[in-house]
């Protein structure tokens, strides 16, 4: 079996963007810039963040990290990501999720300038993904992408099934593999017979949130099963995927830690730099 490794893959693609980091720097004097909007102390979300920032620094990017307590108003959370559209510092933008439940992550979402939305989550560049013309693309489904093509896994033409139908995976995942020209079948919750969609498929990209949901019987042999799911429990992290299963199965597949989750951050540098190049052509 293939170990399909995002670690390797995201650092081959950041030394790229430092290289690219560096041209802008020296044709624009001032690097790429990404702004996060922290609200409250959710700690997996602050560690997000903090990998975030260290990213930036990687390639050479310059990071704003702008933090609000739990108890600020959606007002202020509004006024802070105005100042950071306005800001010609700001390349890319975010607002990291999940917010206070007082807040609305719909307006407060809607309120990014689809110009500086590193996430590809407004509305607007959801509408061009669909329609197949992308500013820029969703992280992690886009860390997907790069991961089968850096290994050489064809799609054209391949079956593909996303387990999984969320707006910031589930959805993006299968317009990206339709952009590149497999027949895809989304499959969520309600799915009848959910094994006999999987068992059928070339490839299955597993967003369902279900710690070990799935083991090699949901498979056919020789398919390729990317796995986007991340579970903290007792004894570590694990995916949706029973990845023991898969080793003498899969044709290939990726492990949980260390393959989808480092491309998140990675493609999210990618469509910074992608957004900075756009604002200064």
């Amino acid at each position: 079996m293939i170990l399909l490794s995002g670690t390797k893959v995201s650092a081959k693609i950041r030394k790229q963007l430092a290289q690219e980091s560096a041209e802008f720097l020296k044709a624009r004097r001032r690097p790429p810039g990404l702004a996060v909007v922290i609200v409250g102390d959710d700690p997996a979300s602050h560690v997000y963040v903090k990998n975030k920032i260290k990213a930036c620094d990687e390639v050479g990017f310059r990071s704003f990290h702008h933090h609000l307590p739990a108890t600020v108003s959606e007002s202020e959370v509004l006024e802070r990501i105005q100042s950071l559209t306005d800001s010609p510092e700001v390349d890319g933008m975010l607002v990291q999720l999940p917010l206070p439940k007082h807040l609305s992550s719909e307006r407060i979402l809607a309120a990014i300038s689809p110009l500086k939305d590193a996430d590809a989550l407004t509305i607007e560049n959801q509408g061009l993904l669909y329609a197949g013309r992308p500013r820029v693309k969703p992280c992690t489904p886009a860390g997907v992408i790069e991961i089968l093509k850096h290994y050489d896994i064809p799609i054209a033409g391949q079956e593909a099934v996303v387990v999984g139908r969320s707006a910031i995976v589930g959805r993006p995942m299968a317009q990206l593999l339709l952009m590149e020209d497999a027949t895809v079948t989304i499959a969520h919750s309600k799915t009848r017979d959910l094994r006999d969609v999987t068992l059928r498929a070339d490839i299955v990209v597993v967003a369902a949130g279900k710690p070990r949901f799935l083991g090699a019987d949901d498979f056919k042999k020789d398919s390729v099963i990317i796995d986007v799911g991340v579970h903290r429990l007792f004894d570590g992290l694990c995916g949706d995927v029973r990845f023991e299963e898969l080793r003498a199965f899969a044709r290939a597949a990726t492990p949980v830690p260390g393959g989808v989750g480092p491309m998140t951050i990675t493609m999210l540098l990618q469509n910074t730099l992608q957004l900075a190049k756009l604002h200064s052509a």
